[in-house]
């Protein structure tokens, strides 16, 4: 799929234990302090939000900031909030908070339940939370397609700046854990956020002239992982310097089908844990890293359904991420 060109000028993260997505490549931690879960997540800005909410904004703040885009309140506004949109990619973000509301029905009836915590039954929670905590008041979207939703989010964002509905683009990928989370995928989450701000070659080469750390510059969406890679926009040798890969079994699968070489493979779930929904934008917060490293790139970051007796069993989508220019 062809859509205009964006680059991404800011990258926040919550994961527990990382002071940003360049810890993710192994080596020494960055010199930013590790975000705890159980001290970040509290703070008057966070009352009565649910735990993907609170993890989302402070993604969102993190990459506001990294972009330029906070202004100095202490409430932490964002800059031209208008023509800002917000896209919350998560498929379990709010599966604890429902979970928990019909347990409440079933041995209270409605007369235990909080109406504070009613707005936590609607999927699109999490973005709302964000829009309402930054004052953005552009397009509000929220995807929960399974595991390829994070990079399909990008191919959203991309869509939504090429049409001039929006001039910056807030991308979130949150997945928090609970007990609810636990019975369906069999252990926790990554527990975490990571958060993208996307602006339109146009903007961001404008007066401000704000830090461009990497360009989005392919999706593609598919049956099959081989489908997708194959059009994707890599060049004819099919090499890329980093491929960011849903997991070993993923670049395996692939042989034969649609041939890619690369120098290095990541795989993000391998390190995490099980990151459904965050999966595509921590990828790319971490080829962003990569990239603002000095790494030449391109970048490949790839999700698939699952993986079983060597057959995928699910679609696919890639995004080809290179440095800025």
């Amino acid at each position: 799929m062809s859509v205009a060109r964006a680059l991404i000028v800011g990258v926040g993260t919550a994961l527990h234990g990382l002071s940003g997505a360049a810890d993710l490549l192994g080596g020494e931690s960055g010199p930013g302090i590790p975000f705890d879960n159980s001290t970040a997540l509290l703070g008057r800005d966070l009352r009565n939000k649910d735990r993907g909410s609170r993890l989302a904004i402070r993604a969102v703040e993190a990459a506001l900031t990294d972009a330029g885009l906070l202004d100095q309140d202490p409430a932490g506004r964002a800059l031209d909030p208008d023509t800002t949109a917000v896209i919350v990619s998560s498929n379990l973000g709010n599966l604890g908070s429902v979970c928990e509301l019909i347990d409440t029905i079933t041995t209270e009836t409605v007369l235990g339940l909080n109406p504070l915590r009613l707005p936590e039954t609607a999927c699109s929670v999490i973005a709302a939370s964000v829009a309402m905590r930054f004052g953005l008041r552009g397009p509000n979207m929220t995807l929960c397609n399974g595991v390829t939703s994070g990079l399909d989010a990008l191919f959203w964002a991309q869509t939504l700046l090429a049409a001039d509905r929006a001039r910056t683009v807030v991308v979130v990928g949150v997945e928090p854990t609970n007990e609810a989370v636990r019975r369906i995928l069999g252990g926790d989450s990554v527990d975490g956020a990571a958060a993208l701000v996307l602006e339109s070659v146009r903007v961001a080469a404008g007066p401000s002239q704000r830090r461009r750390l990497t360009s989005v510059s392919g999706y593609a969406r598919a049956a099959d992982v081989g489908t997708a890679i194959g059009a994707v926009g890599l060049s004819s040798g099919r090499e890329v310097e980093l491929w960011l890969a849903e997991s070993c079994d993923q670049t395996a699968a692939v042989d034969g089908l649609s041939p890619v070489e690369a120098l290095k493979v990541i795989s993000v779930e391998e390190r995490l844990g099980p990151c459904s929904g965050a999966l595509g934008v921590i990828q790319c917060a971490l080829a962003a890293a990569y990239l603002e490293g000095g790494g030449a790139g391109p970048v490949l970051a790839t999700a698939a359904g699952s993986y079983q007796n060597g057959g995928q069993t699910g679609p696919a989508s890639a995004v080809l991420l290179t440095a800025a220019v």
